[in-house]
Formats: C-alpha cells, structure tokens, sequence
C-alpha cells in the first residue's frame, strides 16, 4: 500500500515556470517508480513522465522532453516535476502515480491531483 500526496499546482502565464512534488508514504520500496500523468478538460489522461528509485533510470513523453524535467530527493520518497515554458495548452490536472515497475501504462496507486493553469 502505497499512499501519494501532490503540491505545487496553481495559476502561471505562459512562458513561466512551474514545480510539482509529489510524496510517497506507506510501503514504497526502492525497486518501485513514481510518475506524472495529466488529464485536460475534454482529453484522455496522458502519461508525462516518471523515474525509477533504484538508479533513478527516467523516461519522458517525446512532446514534453526538454520543458519538464522529473527527479527525485536524495532523502526522502519525494519526486518533483520542474516544469519550464509553460503553454496554455498545458493546462490539465496532474497526478501523481506509483508501481512496481517503470513502464506501467496503468498505475496501482494515485494521488489526488493538483490542478495547473497557464494563462495566456
């Protein structure tokens, strides 16, 4: 059982920058991987990215490689999603997930979102 709990979300204007964090709690091990998914308004939720916590070993959505960057702490189950020139279209509700495995198209555990907003 793995709980996760979201931070970071509000309103920036397009060209900004943005951080989310999410922690992990309960039964996280280190062979585990914590990602981002995200869901806009009218879309189906899409996979952002994610990292391994053994060799922190990340893989990406091709579209968003090179704005948003996903790490770890050194010291606690934390991740964290720099987002970096933010576009409207990038508006969404966030979520933090969590598995067993890093390739998981369908997470075990999720957080409860935090929503994003980039004006215009």
């Amino acid at each position: 059982q793995v709980r996760l709990e979201e931070s970071g979300g509000g309103l920036v204007q397009a060209g900004g920058s943005l951080r989310l964090s999410c922690a992990a709690s309960g039964r996280f091990y280190n062979t585990y991987s914590m990602g981002w998914f995200r869901q806009a308004p009218g879309k189906e939720r899409e996979f952002v990215g994610a990292i391994r916590w053994s060799d922190s070993r990340t893989i990406f959505a091709d579209s968003l490689k090179g704005r948003f960057t996903i790490s770890r702490d050194n010291a606690k189950v934390m991740v964290h999603l720099q987002m970096n020139t933010l576009k409207p279209e990038d508006t969404a509700i966030y979520y933090c997930a969590a598995d067993s495995t890093l390739k998981a198209t369908s997470p075990t555990w999720w957080g409860q979102g935090t929503q994003v907003t980039v004006s215009s």
